[in-house]
């Protein structure tokens, strides 16, 4: 490889990026941060949940299913007849999984890439995720190459998020610090990353492409934890000290001085203590909940 290929393959957004990144910073701290990242999340996976009504019996694909806890909700779903095979490219989150996986659960965790991985053909009932499936960097083809590993007639159920400027946890810390530093550039609108599939007409073109039908792309909103304490002002320190460790705020404030760093923590403090919540401060979320269909059956 070609130094200036090396470049790109380990530009944001790309497959090799991806898996440095969750493999090193950002695995370590969805890992540190996995109980209040999991309550944050809960209650959008169990809308996507609902959307996928999985069934005795059935088997199901968790693409990025990180420290388990959709896999182990789908193994309840699906019991001891049926079966659910993680798969997540941070070997930090997947040895996370293994370890908390509860004895005895029809659940398995494979280190790998959803989007490339050799999976069974016409192997799973069900293709689920939470927030898994937006950072491929070509999503038709690693769609398809998912729907190749569903039976016909098989379903896909996933919840991602809308825009940033629709969800808190962008858009109050971020806007908090808004003059202290330069404004990071904005990423190109279909990058892989957390917001790439903000457009519902592109998921809704991504999913034709890869040759799925009865596709349904319906919004979501839901107020959400973001923090944990015993009171009003430990879940406001908590939810200012998970800022500063994941999402946004984190990379944008990695290489500046402390004392900016302190003035940036009393002002994202001031953003969240705008919103209620008494053990977790409550913000907006904003997702698509998405289901479609493989073809045939």
């Amino acid at each position: 490889m070609s130094e200036a290929e090396g470049s790109a393959a380990l530009a944001p957004g790309s497959t090799v990026y991806q898996v440095s990144e969750w493999n090193g910073t950002s695995g370590e701290r969805w890992v540190s941060n996995q109980i209040r990242l999991d309550a944050m999340l809960a209650v959008l996976g169990e809308e996507a949940l609902a959307a996928a009504a999985p069934r005795a019996g059935e088997h199901v694909l968790d693409i990025g299913c990180g420290a388990g806890a959709t896999s182990f909700a789908l193994a309840e779903k699906v019991g001891a007849s049926g079966h659910v095979r993680g798969v997540d490219i941070s070997a930090a989150l997947v040895e996370r999984a293994r370890e908390v996986a509860p004895p005895g659960a029809p659940v398995a965790f494979d280190l790998a890439d959803a989007a490339r991985t050799p999976l069974p053909d016409a192997g799973f009932d069900l293709l689920f995720s939470r927030f898994g499936v937006m950072f491929f960097d070509e999503p038709a083809a690693a769609f398809a190459h998912l729907r190749g590993a569903l039976r016909p007639g098989g379903r896909l159920a996933f919840v991602c998020w809308r825009g940033a400027t629709e969800n808190d946890w962008v858009r109050l810390p971020m806007g908090a610090i808004k003059g202290m530093i330069p404004a990071p550039p904005p990423p190109q609108p279909e990058a892989p990353g957390p917001f790439s599939f903000g457009d519902a007409a592109r998921v809704e073109r991504i999913l034709a492409e890869a040759g799925f039908s009865r596709i349904s792309v319906l919004p979501f909103d839901h107020d959400i934890p973001f923090g944990q304490g015993e009171d009003r002002e430990a879940a406001l320190n908590d939810a200012v000290a998970m800022a500063f460790e994941v999402g946004p705020l984190s990379r944008a404030l990695a290489d500046q001085p402390q004392d900016l760093r302190a003035r940036a923590a009393i002002e994202v403090r001031k953003a969240f203590a705008r919103r209620p919540g008494e053990t977790s401060v409550m913000i907006d979320g904003a997702a698509w909940i998405v289901t479609a269909r493989n073809p045939g059956g």
